[in-house]
């Protein structure tokens, strides 16, 4: 019964400008954390996409030195 009452109370809340507002701006956090959690991924995928670029060269034409500090800066952010 109070688990009613409590969902009747937030849905009261949320027809309020007060209770909107306040949803909109739990959503915006939800969404800028969201939006936080792409860019990091972003970041490694192109990370990732940066060795495997470097990999798939000759051996004649890679850059040693370069792929091993994209292999140390990746296992380091892992």
């Amino acid at each position: 019964m109070a688990d009613k009452r409590a969902g009747g109370l937030t849905e009261r809340l949320r027809s309020t400008r007060a209770g909107e507002a306040l949803d909109l701006r739990r959503r915006v956090r939800r969404l800028e954390a969201e939006v936080q959690e792409c860019r990091a991924l972003n970041i490694r995928l192109a990370e990732l996409t940066d060795i495997v670029t470097e990999l798939l060269l000759p051996v004649a034409a890679r850059d040693e030195e370069k792929l091993a500090e994209l292999l140390e800066k990746y296992r380091q952010s892992v």
